[in-house]
């Protein structure tokens, strides 16, 4: 490893103090724990666990719920701090839906529901690591979802079916996202969606819930499922904020999280820029470091660049975050997505192609930092529908999907 320059944006004493914090912990775990992680399929159980017993998945979570009351500046420095760490978009993705996955219930979540859970979340006793919202017929179009939860009595009864489902296997919790008014009987397509939080394995207990695990070539240390719901019953008292309004209570934050995927790859692409840094200083062809010829240092150059671009976009913009209007906002973090996963791709090839035949070989890591980073075009948000917002809430263009 070399230390190329990565502190390029200013940081307050409390951004310092997570950045060092989350340094020591990801300092246990080595390049040879999160290459055995992707090769095994295996969760980073120890890492996780690590980082729950410093409260961190408490990050977001106000102090009178036991959490540590800090936002998104924090934040983006922490999940950007373990991606570069070694453990790239994958350490992230790990624990990314145990901190985001509680904001519904801290803004629009019942106070018994609150007083009771979330302690344990940020304590790291409990885990709301999913979100059940994408399914089969309903990908990037998300008020077309199908799943149904129909009240009856004092419950509600979910059926459906959902997909690229993430951490199921490591979480207690699950945010279902089911349609309460059918489509067609709404005034607006983003009306009569509703959240509810499950119990996993009560559900599967009941025999309500059934999953299966998607095999997949990136992140491979954290799981994706495919999920049935048949006749899930789920008390009414675990309804999250007001029924029909669920698409809206899921948009109330978005931006923000959609900063810390920015950050998850700005942190991949520095870590892939630092290996490939690394290996041109120590390779010699024809009697000298390859990192001496041009076709090396240019690409590796332009995406440091890239990567540092996209750094101050997403800082700034993060140190706005709760005073900008959404708006303005929404553009920023979409633009920071964009910006930050294109720059993580360009930094992953670069170190890839500069490793030569080695580029492939597991042992030098850069192979996966390549396969993660291909996946951050998709996820969360695909590239073309970024910028498909910027066109239209931006340029002021007409609807184009």
């Amino acid at each position: 490893m070399v230390d190329i320059p990565t502190d390029t944006v200013e940081l307050s004493e409390q951004q310092r103090l997570v950045r060092d914090s989350i340094r020591d912990i990801c300092s246990e775990f080595d390049d040879e724990y999160w290459r055995a992680k992707d090769a095994n399929n295996e969760y980073p159980q120890a890492f996780v666990d690590e980082l729950a017993a410093g409260g961190w998945f408490g990050i977001l979570i106000p102090e009178e719920y036991g959490g540590v009351g800090m936002g998104t500046p924090e934040t983006v420095v922490m999940m950007e701090e373990i991606a570069a760490s070694g453990g790239g978009f994958a350490a992230a993705q790990a624990i990314h839906g145990g901190i985001y996955n509680s904001v519904p219930l801290v803004k629009y979540g019942s106070e018994a529901m609150k007083t009771d859970l979330l302690p344990k979340v940020a304590a790291g006793e409990k885990a709301i690591q999913s979100l059940g919202l994408t399914e089969p017929n309903a990908g990037s179009d998300s008020t077309s979802i199908e799943t149904t939860a129909v009240k009856e009595g004092d419950e509600y009864v979910i059926n459906g079916q959902k997909i690229w489902i993430s951490r199921v296997d490591a979480s207690d919790y699950l945010v279902v996202v089911a349609r309460t008014t059918p489509k067609a009987e709404v005034e607006k397509r983003t009306r009569g969606i509703s959240l509810f939080l499950v119990d996993i394995s009560e559900a599967e207990a009941a025999g309500q819930l059934e999953m299966k695990e998607i095999d997949k070539t990136a992140s491979n240390a954290v799981h994706a499922f495919e999920l049935w719901f048949e006749g899930l019953r789920v008390p009414a008292e675990n309804l999250i904020g007001e029924e029909d309004k669920g698409f809206y209570h899921l948009l109330d934050g978005l931006n923000e999280e959609r900063l810390v995927i920015a950050a998850e790859c700005l942190g991949l692409g520095e870590l892939a820029i630092d290996r490939g840094v690394s290996y041109a200083r120590e390779r010699v062809v024809f009697d000298r470091p390859i990192g001496s010829n041009q076709a090396i240092q240019h690409p590796l150059a332009e995406a440091y660049a890239r990567v540092q671009a996209a750094k101050q976009l997403t800082y700034s913009a993060a140190n706005i975050a709760e005073k900008a209007s959404g708006r303005e906002i929404g553009a920023q973090a979409n633009m920071a997505k964009f910006l930050a996963a294109d720059a993580a791709f360009e930094a992953a090839d670069a170190a890839v192609q500069c490793h030569g035949g080695f580029g492939v070989a597991r042992e030098y890591n850069v192979e996966r930092y390549f396969r993660e980073a291909r996946l951050t075009r998709l996820v969360p948000i695909t590239q073309e529908l970024v910028l498909n917002y910027v066109g239209t809430k931006v340029l002021g263009l007409p609807r184009s999907y």
